[in-house]
C-alpha cells in the first residue's frame, strides 16, 4: 500500500509533463525543420539531426500520454476495454514512428549529401515490408490511436475532456497529412487539446 501511494503522484507528475513536453517537442521538430528549409540547409547536417533528434524524443515523450489517458479514473468494464485498444493502436503507430526517427537520424549521419541520403533512403524503403510498417500505413496508428482515446474520453468524462478536444486533434491530423509544414501548428493544437485533461491524471 504505501509503494503504491509514493509510486502514484510520480507516475502522475510524469504523465502530466508529458502532456505539454510532447506537443511541445514535436513543435520543436517542425520549427527546426521548416529553418533548416528555409535557409537551404535541410540535408546531411545539423538542422536535419537537431530536427529529427526532437522529433524523436516527441514521439517517445507520447508513451506516457498514451498511458496516462488510458489510466484515467473512473472508467471501468467495456470502456475500459476500448480505451485500452485504442492505446494499443497508438503505442503500435508510435514504435513506428520512433523507428522511421531512427532511420532518419542514421542515413543523416551517413549521407556526405541529399543525394547520397535519397539513395539511402530508396535501399531502406525497398525492403519489402518496410514502406507500409514504417513509412506510410503503420505510422498512422500514432495519430490515429491519440484521436481515438481523446474521442472516447469527451464521452466518457466530459468533467475532464471538453468536446473541443477531439475536434483539435482531428485538425491536427488533417493538417499534418497535408503537410509537414503544418506541423508546428499540428502539434500546437494537440497541446491545447490535451492541456485540461491533465487537471483528470491528477485526481
Amino acid at each position: 500500500m504505501q509503494t503504491s501511494e509514493l509510486t502514484k503522484p510520480h507516475r502522475s507528475i510524469t504523465a502530466t509533463t508529458a502532456f505539454l513536453a510532447g506537443p511541445a517537442l514535436m513543435a520543436g521538430y517542425g520549427v527546426v525543420r521548416l529553418i533548416g528549409r528555409a535557409v537551404g540547409d535541410y540535408g546531411p547536417g545539423v538542422w536535419w539531426s537537431v530536427a529529427h533528434v526532437l522529433f524523436l524524443a516527441g514521439v517517445l515523450t507520447f508513451v506516457p500520454v498514451f498511458l496516462g489517458l488510458c489510466r484515467t479514473a473512473g472508467v471501468r468494464g467495456g470502456r475500459r476495454a476500448r480505451l485500452r485498444a485504442a492505446r494499443a493502436v497508438g503505442l503500435l503507430g508510435a514504435a513506428a514512428v520512433a523507428v522511421q526517427a531512427v532511420i532518419d537520424l542514421v542515413v543523416g549521419f551517413l549521407a556526405a549529401d541529399e543525394e547520397a541520403m535519397s539513395d539511402m533512403f530508396e535501399k531502406v524503403q525497398d525492403v519489402p515490408g518496410v514502406m507500409p510498417a514504417v513509412y506510410t500505413v503503420v505510422p498512422m496508428l500514432f495519430w490515429l490511436g491519440l484521436l481515438a482515446l481523446v474521442t472516447q474520453l469527451a464521452f466518457f468524462r466530459r468533467d475532464d475532456v471538453p468536446g473541443w478536444s477531439p475536434l483539435l486533434v482531428l485538425a491536427a491530423v488533417v493538417m499534418m497529412a497535408m503537410s509537414l509544414d503544418l506541423l508546428a501548428v499540428g502539434a500546437l493544437c494537440i497541446g491545447l487539446a490535451l492541456h485540461p485533461m491533465r487537471r483528470g491524471l491528477r485526481g
